[in-house]
């Protein structure tokens, strides 16, 4: 059975920083693409970065671009995601998800498997 949580969110004026953890757990972490996954109220659930099993390779939405950093540690099963000067479109649940494969990729459609998400409200 795998199991994605996530933790991190909070409340965070803008210009602020967050750290999004995903700790896995019931199949091999290192070998299988990862990524970040957002959703407002209202709105569809957008891709927000992704990396490859290894970590060699990742991919971020135009909109996070710059501000935020996908990484993951193999070692201890955690993907993480950086998230600098938020603003408040950055308002969502974020959710981790585990692909199918190796390779990075962006389609929730790729992704097998999903944690429970965490709240992320930037206040102005």
């Amino acid at each position: 059975q795998v199991q994605l949580v996530e933790s991190g969110g909070g409340l965070v004026q803008a210009g602020g920083s967050l750290r999004l953890s995903c700790t896995a757990s019931g199949r091999p972490f290192s070998n299988y693409g990862m990524g970040w996954f957002r959703q407002a109220p209202g709105k569809e659930r957008e891709s927000v970065a992704a990396i490859s099993y290894s970590g060699g390779s990742t991919s971020y939405a135009d909109s996070v671009k710059g501000r935020f950093t996908i990484s993951r540690d193999n070692a201890k099963n955690t993907l993480y995601l950086q998230m600098n000067s938020l603003k408040p479109e950055d308002t969502a649940a974020y959710y981790c998800a585990q692909a199918y494969g190796r390779t990075l990729r962006i389609l929730s459609a790729d992704y097998r498997y999903w944690g429970q998400g965490t709240q992320v409200t930037v206040s102005s």
